[in-house]
């Protein structure tokens, strides 16, 4: 028998050693949330990370196989990398046999002569980059690597340090681009199985490449943990006592009782119980 070649076992683990884990999730997402329809062309944004790489791999083989007929492309916006990091990132894709499609930009840049919130500046920026990029190629999405883990996180960090309760949705509309959309394929995916299937595959992604901090998944700028770091942190205490409570976190966004929420906004403008008592 042929030996499998190193992009055949990769995606030989994905439909099968984590067909349940990874694969299944990633299907249920896109069914549930309706990401992926006949006729789109999906810009998936690859930032050169395990999840954004998973993505990549995952989006193409829903291309391959799937029966609902979409385009896609591969696109990977430089803010500012170092050679080091650029070029892991595109060794990577050869491994993956993943087509990228390089642009530069000037955002790290930008981002190093600003004091104020720069965290905040940089991700705007990329968005509206790779939102620019995917139209000109001709794309009505683009689609980023976030999972099931962000989706719980932002949800605890937006309550405890936002005072306020939103979550990550699964699917945005652009306010700024026409006709363009938003959307997270992996959505439903843990990135304990992320992390498992990088491991399983000996694979290595860049991390950080911030210039701003040597390591800005712990450390904010100002050099204290990060408030994601903190929720994390909660997260693996509170699963010591009870291992589904990231499941219940990321349920509860989907069972909102509004006749026990005392107040909401919608579209901006704010609502009160009073409103209709």
């Amino acid at each position: 028998m042929k030996e499998l070649s190193t992009v055949q076992k990769i995606e030989r683990s994905i439909n099968k050693k984590y067909r349940k884990s990874i694969w299944n999730p990633f299907i249920n997402g896109i069914k549930s949330y309706q990401l992926v329809q006949k006729g789109d062309s999906v810009a998936v944004c690859v930032s050169g990370g395990k999840d954004s790489m998973l993505l990549a791999k995952l989006m193409q083989l829903l291309h391959r196989y799937s029966e609902i007929p979409f385009d896609i492309k591969f696109i990977v916006m430089n803010p500012g990398y170092n050679e080091i990091n650029l070029q892991k990132i595109i060794a990577n894709a050869e491994t993956l046999n993943i087509p990228i499609d390089i642009f530069d930009s000037d955002i790290f840049e930008v981002v190093s002569k600003t004091d104020r919130s720069p965290c905040y500046l940089c991700a705007r920026m990329r968005r509206g980059y790779l939102y620019s990029h995917a139209q000109k190629l001709g794309c009505n999405k683009i689609a980023l690597g976030h999972h099931f883990s962000d989706v719980v996180e932002t949800t605890l960090m937006g309550m405890l340090f936002g005072a306020q309760v939103q979550t990550m949705m699964p699917k945005l509309r652009s306010k700024n681009f026409h006709n363009m959309e938003l959307i997270r394929p992996m959505y439903c995916i843990h990135e304990n199985d992320i992390i498992a299937w990088k491991r399983y595959n000996n694979l290595s992604f860049i991390q950080c490449a911030c210039p701003l901090s040597d390591n800005c998944n712990i450390y904010d700028v100002s050099g204290g943990i990060s408030a994601r770091q903190k929720v994390k942190s909660l997260l693996r205490e509170l699963k010591e006592d009870n291992k589904d409570v990231e499941k219940s976190i990321f349920q509860s966004m989907h069972m909102v009782n509004l006749n026990t929420v005392i107040g909401y906004k919608l579209d901006g403008k704010e609502h009160s119980f009073l409103d209709d008592y």
